[in-house]
């Protein structure tokens, strides 16, 4: 798996998460590239909770940031946490960007939120799994449970050629089993 860090970034990750009250449950794969959906997103906090399991596993997950944002200094911190530009103007070329980054690199997790929103939606966007299918790698679900105050590292959900299927079923996975840090939100 990609990673990043050292003891001090593992340390101020699991200070995150004592502070916070949450914990990391289960365990990371042992896969170089695959798409970390994280989910129920619902509230600001996520970010902070993701962030501390992140840097307490060691584990770098990227992110897509719209090109426009990485201009100096804000480039350097981007870059750091390994942020990766794209051009959003149409959601085709987003699609390929991704799964050319995934054929450039040797390790990449890429990070993405399904929802595309923290407010309510009802339905998740497709987006994810069309950059899964085009790079040939898997999903990994991970998900808050904030009843319990868990970042769970749960599984890995092969991508079928029905993608409206699999999203529905992802989808009803997530919403069945966790419960986002606002409720009313899912």
């Amino acid at each position: 798996m990609p990673s990043m860090g050292n003891a001090l970034t593992r340390a101020i990750g699991r200070a995150i998460l004592w502070v916070t009250g949450w914990r990391v449950k289960g365990r990371p794969p042992n896969e170089k590239k695959l798409i970390a959906i994280i989910g129920p997103h619902t509230s600001n906090r996520d970010f902070i909770y993701v962030l501390g399991a992140m840097l307490s596993l060691g584990v770098r997950i990227s992110v897509m940031i719209k090109r426009e944002a990485f201009f100096f200094p804000m480039s350097l911190l981007y870059n750091a946490i390994g942020a990766i530009p794209v051009d959003r103007s149409s959601p085709n070329d987003v699609t390929a960007q991704m799964a050319a980054e995934f054929h450039a690199n040797d390790k990449l997790w890429l990070g993405i939120a399904p929802e595309g929103t923290r407010s309510k939606v009802g339905r998740f966007k497709k987006g994810y799994l069309r950059i899964a299918r085009s790079a040939g790698v898997p999903i990994f679900i991970t998900a808050l449970n904030a009843p319990a105050r868990e970042v769970v590292l749960d599984k890995l959900w092969p991508v079928s050629d029905g993608i409206d299927e699999d999203n529905k079923a992802i989808e009803d996975y997530i919403f069945t089993n966790f419960t986002g840090v606002r409720p009313e939100n899912q």
